[in-house]
C-alpha cells in the first residue's frame, strides 16, 4: 500500500470521526449484550425459582423460555441497528474519505 496515501487517510478529520464514533457506538452494544447475557446467566445461578415460574397455574411453560428466547431477538436487534447504522452513517463517511484521497488512488 502506498504510504502516502495511507498518511494522508490517518490525518484526515473525517478518518477521526468516522473511527472515533464506529469504536465507541461498537463499544456501547458490546457491553449492552454483555449485561444482557450475563445479567440471564446470573440470574441462573442466583434466582433459580424465578426462570422456574409457571406462565400458567395448569401450563408446563416457564417463564424462563420466553426470557431466552427474548434475548436472541435482542441479539438480533441490536445487530440489526449496528448494520444500519454502518451502512449509513458510517458508509457516508467512509465515502466522504475516499472522495478525499481519489487523486492518489
Amino acid at each position: 500500500m502506498n504510504k502516502e496515501l495511507v498518511d494522508r487517510i490517518k490525518n484526515n478529520p473525517k478518518y477521526t470521526e468516522l473511527v472515533s464514533k464506529r469504536s465507541s457506538f461498537a463499544a456501547k452494544l458490546a457491553i449492552f449484550m454483555l449485561v444482557v447475557y450475563y445479567g440471564f446467566v446470573l440470574t441462573i445461578a442466583f434466582n433459580k425459582e424465578f426462570f422456574a415460574t409457571k406462565l400458567s397455574a395448569d401450563g408446563v411453560m416457564s417463564i424462563g423460555w420466553p426470557i431466552g428466547a427474548g434475548i436472541i431477538v435482542i441479539a438480533f436487534i441490536t445487530t440489526l441497528i449496528y448494520v444500519v447504522r454502518a451502512n449509513g452513517e458510517f458508509e457516508d463517511l467512509e465515502m466522504a474519505i475516499k472522495n478525499d484521497v481519489k487523486d492518489i488512488l
